[in-house]
């Protein structure tokens, strides 16, 4: 889904001592640190993601950051919800710290 929108795939299940994040990408100069949660339902999907689940994938963000962010670029964390038979909602830019 992202690569359709123009993003390349630099990461995939990168694991931290802070946490995990599913995917990073890069498009120009911004890097997405992605969580992407996969339900069977859409009712299910609006509870996937959740404050405690965001604030982990910031800190394992703000661990990789260094590594694969642009120096001076725009750094941000996205969530991709997913259930069958729809097309993925992708949510950017959702953390506020």
């Amino acid at each position: 889904w992202l690569q359709l929108k123009g993003w390349r795939i630099v990461g995939r299940r990168v694991r931290t001592p802070m946490g995990e994040v599913d995917i990073i990408a890069r498009r120009f100069r911004t890097t997405a640190f992605v969580e992407v949660k996969a339900r069977s339902s859409l009712a299910d999907l609006d509870m996937a993601v959740d404050r405690h689940r965001l604030r982990r994938v910031a800190a394992a963000a703000s661990a990789l950051a260094a590594r694969h962010a642009f120096p001076g670029g725009t750094i941000r964390i996205d969530v991709i919800l997913v259930a069958p038979g729809r097309l993925p909602r992708h949510l950017e830019n959702i953390w506020d710290g």
